[in-house]
């Protein structure tokens, strides 16, 4: 294995600070330091970023973004016994690494960054699905970010990535896809991981477009596709009948059956659905 850098290798690094993952944190550490340049490669060119991390743990990301050149990574890390391991890092890279011991959930990154901004994580898998709605949901469009690097789930990479007609299909894939272009870039065995999780996982990229795909009211489509796919087993007609009188008219005049399912209908339809509501 080829070096990226002058620190130690991770696994080194794990037994000098005793860091062993924890299931609270939903942590798994790669430890390949070629695979997480590999996966920072992923974000594309680096070197005009800033580049926000969620969930460093000891580091072996951040090592890959700052190695590719990343301008300056902002690490949000909530585990105390990570930040010595981190400081390590900031002191090979200087002036290139700030790392803030809190909970991403609860901690506004815009103070510390200047865009053009990209975000790119081996995010926790207990707050990684909350935190893309989150990103893809702010109140004005465009976002702060350029694109999202993100591993996940195998599942729920195949959610944000899937098409009208399969099983995955929901609201995941409507709200990445309406505002950005998401396509898996890798995947990863469980094996990949300390300790090794029981499902594979996937590094899903996400790339902003300057406008939504189809033009719809943020909220009103959130509520038709919350309320289709929540029914997902009934006809439009039945799970729709609460979001608006008249919902079979509305049905029609969009192009879609109200007997059709919601995993039939495409963005496009959605969109179209959620204007005639709109209007009427």
């Amino acid at each position: 294995m080829s070096a990226i850098d002058t620190l130690p290798p991770l696994r080194e690094v794990i037994a000098t600070h005793q860091l062993s993952a924890r299931k609270s944190l939903g942590q798994n550490f790669l430890l390949d330091l070629n695979l997480t340049a590999k996966i920072a490669r992923q974000a594309g060119d680096l070197t005009g970023c800033d580049v926000l991390e969620i969930g460093p743990g000891p580091g072996g990301l951040t090592r890959g973004l700052l190695s590719e050149g990343a301008r300056k990574v902002l690490a949000l890390e909530k585990d105390t016994r990570c930040m010595p391991a981190l400081q390590e890092i900031a002191e090979a890279y200087p002036g290139r690494l700030e790392v803030i011991n809190g909970d991403a959930l609860e901690i506004d990154p815009l103070d510390h960054l200047t865009p053009p901004v990209r975000i790119a994580a081996n995010l926790p898998y207990n707050v990684g699905t909350e935190l893309l709605v989150r990103w893809l949901t702010p109140p004005d469009w465009p976002p702060f970010w350029q694109s999202l690097t993100l591993m996940f789930q195998r599942e729920v990479a195949e959610r944000i990535v899937a098409q009208p007609g399969s099983k995955a299909y929901g609201r995941l894939a409507i709200l990445s896809q309406w505002r950005a272009d998401a396509r898996i870039a890798l995947s990863l065995p469980p094996g990949a991981f300390t300790p090794p999780p029981k499902v594979s996982s996937a590094v899903v990229h996400l790339t902003v477009l300057p406008e939504p795909r189809f033009p719809a009211d943020a909220a009103i489509l959130s509520r038709v596709v919350a309320a289709a796919f929540n029914q997902r087993r009934k006809m439009l007609r039945a799970a729709l009948k609460g979001v608006t009188p008249g919902i079979e008219d509305h049905l029609i005049a969009a192009g879609i059956k109200p007997t059709e399912r919601a995993e039939q209908v495409s963005l496009e339809a959605f969109c179209a659905l959620a204007r005639e509501i709109e209007n009427a």
